[in-house]
């Protein structure tokens, strides 16, 4: 239910006419402001107790206080149960980001280790839904933490990482062959079963008995040694190097832990780090820190109970999670994350011994890592008036947008647009564009950054026209000179937002870098002395446009290179693509196949040839 303020009341009068309304069911309100803009994303166990609170001045913190005054409209949720709630509660949050809410801003997922389903199965990063067969090892803390660790793993047990249709198709071994990092299954240079074994040897390490594989090695090599074999038993030495090197790389490898999150919070003058170690199978995959949105006024058990229910929202939790800060709904997040797991998750803080002193090395990098944070968005801060001051603009820009193009010869176009904000480079900002105008001549780098900005803002004035929601640049930085910068200007003009700063960044006399000119409508041309800290900024935001215009480009060139006729084929996905690659050797070949040959391809169907087989021969 909605009622909507007519100008007289205040917040406490608007919230008291609720209560009346409300019983003691649990669910979750919603506090709004005149615009309709969601301040606040609340749970409760009881409604009606819980909104009464905020009816009563005079005892609330001045963060409270504001958000009460602002508030305008209620909106109201019951659920079943209060873990219902809750778990409402963290998908409103995300979803709105309320201004008054603790908010987590790095959402992303974290990548595992996969051992596919295979007779002679692949080891591979892999990141996102698990839904190819296999058996999956993690979360990792980031991609680099699984690299590490893919790479030690494939000197200790050589599994290939090539992906199935080079492997099914290989005539020669590779280079990871000759380097020995594979065992060469592709080309029979190991059988089955001795693959297979190496498969198990690297599971087990993966689930923790790192010290059993470790003694099968080792007898392993003085069998070797003994029956003379010594390249062998050389072989078998350096294999146990590497794996005692992967464990020395990890660091913290906790004995009464075997599988744990440990999350250590540091608050600081209204700023936050979390720093979240993963534990698994008694290794140490990784730390990540994240930097949380909050208020000063708020508590560590306030701030460690809203990043739990955002951290996990989107990811499954493991059996035991290691808190530095105790929470106060502790048994509903509990149960909240019981059901999420399919099991028990033990919630706890830890009060001495190996867990406590996991949890306070967890609160010490969460220290160190926010005071480096700070330094940065003082520096950044600093760099950000100066850019102000070098463009004659109002002053500081809190959203710095900068665009790039990039093709070859007009082919695989695309546009790219990063961020630039007070706490540096905001890249799950960042937004990609593939060039759509059919009319556009190739290389026209014009008229792609007129199709790139006329789609931003066209969106933009569609889903912000009032710019309320922080979406809106405060300058845009365009890598080119007068003639970019005037088709933007025309752009702009179209859409009734002239108001907005715009340069245009072109390298300067033969094409030097640190001779950057720089192009301002309605200004002459200029530079910046070469030791100018903004100019080294600009160029460093310029740079990154252009790697990820390039990265962009490149990622859609290969998806090009990589493309047959059969990805248009209705019923064939991957791992049919695969198959037939696997058994005819080429998209063409498939193409010119008869029906009997089709049928014969192990998992395509009678009905699946007979669809292939049309859409070839009917096209031709």
């Amino acid at each position: 239910m909605t009622k909507v303020d007519n100008g007289s009341e205040n917040g406490y009068d608007i919230i008291h006419g609720y209560v009346q309304t409300l019983d003691g069911s649990p669910g979750v309100y919603r506090m709004l402001d005149a615009q309709m803009r969601v301040l606040y994303v609340g749970k409760a166990r009881n409604l009606r107790a819980r909104v009464s609170s905020y009816a009563r001045p005079g005892q609330h913190s001045r963060r409270i206080a504001r958000m009460i005054s602002e508030t305008r409209t209620m909106m109201f949720l019951t659920t079943k149960t209060e873990t219902e709630a809750l778990l409402l509660e963290q998908n409103l949050i995300k979803q709105l980001k309320p201004l008054y809410n603790v908010l987590l801003r790095d959402d992303k997922s974290f990548p595992n280790i996969h051992v596919t389903d295979h007779d002679f199965p692949q080891i591979t990063k892999h990141r996102g839904a698990k839904k190819d067969k296999g058996q999956y090892y993690g979360p990792f803390a980031s991609a680099g933490a699984v690299n590490r660790t893919l790479s030690q793993l494939q000197r200790v047990f050589q599994l290939r990482n090539c992906a199935d249709t080079m492997f099914e198709t290989r005539t020669r071994p590779c280079l990871q062959y000759q380097i020995k990092r594979c065992s060469g299954p592709c080309v029979g240079r190991i059988s089955k079963e001795e693959y297979r074994a190496s498969v198990k040897d690297a599971q087990r390490f993966l689930s923790g008995r790192s010290t059993e594989v470790q003694e099968v090695l080792a007898e392993q090599m003085q069998m070797a040694s003994d029956a003379m074999e010594f390249e062998k038993a050389a072989s078998l030495r350096d294999r146990i190097k590497a794996l005692t090197q992967v464990q020395s790389v990890q660091g913290i490898n906790p004995r009464s832990v075997p599988e744990a999150d440990i999350v250590g919070l540091y608050l600081d003058h209204g700023q936050a780090c979390v720093q979240v170690f993963f534990i698994r199978a008694n290794q140490n995959w990784g730390n990540r820190d994240f930097y949380p949105r909050v208020e000063a006024d708020m508590s560590h058990a306030e701030v460690m109970e809203a990043f739990l229910g955002q951290f996990y929202d989107n990811k499954e939790p493991p059996r035991q999670i290691l808190l530095s800060h105790d929470i106060e709904n502790a048994d509903l997040m509990t149960e909240m994350l019981s059901e999420k797991l399919g099991r028990k998750v033990d919630i706890s803080m830890p009060q001495r011994g190996e867990k406590l002193d996991l949890v306070s090395g967890a609160v010490r990098n969460a220290k160190e890592s926010l005071a480096r944070k700070m330094s940065e968005t003082a520096t950044q801060k600093k760099l950000l008036r100066g850019v102000a001051d070098a463009f004659g603009l109002d002053g500081p820009p809190n959203r710095i947008e900068v665009y790039d193009n990039s093709h070859i010869q007009g082919a695989h176009a695309v546009g790219a647009m990063i961020v630039v904000g007070q706490d540096g480079f905001m890249k799950n900002q960042y937004r990609k564009f593939n060039i759509k105008g059919e009319e556009l001549t190739p290389g026209d780098d014009f008229g792609m950054m007129k199709e790139v900005l006329s789609r931003r803002f066209k969106r933009l004035v569609k889903e912000d026209p009032d710019r309320t929601l922080g979406h809106w640049p405060d300058l845009l930085l365009i890598d080119g000179g007068a003639g970019q910068v005037s088709a933007v200007h025309e752009i702009m003009r179209e859409f009734g937002v002239e108001d907005i700063p715009m340069v245009g960044v072109a390298k300067g006399v033969d094409r030097d870098h640190g001779k950057e000119e720089f192009y301002v409508p309605g200004q002459n041309v200029f530079a910046l002395q070469r030791n100018d800290p903004v100019l080294y900024f600009v160029q460093r935001m310029r740079d990154e446009a252009h790697r990820f215009a390039i990265g962009t480009h490149r990622a859609k060139r290969s998806k090009a290179i990589g493309a047959t006729p059969l990805d248009d084929v209705p019923g064939v996905g991957a791992a049919r693509k695969r198959a037939l690659l696997a058994h005819f050797g080429s998209a063409k070949a498939v193409s010119r196949a008869n029906l009997v040959d089709l049928k014969a391809v192990d998992g395509v169907s009678g009905a699946l040839a007979q669809k292939i087989y049309d859409f070839f021969h009917e096209k031709g």
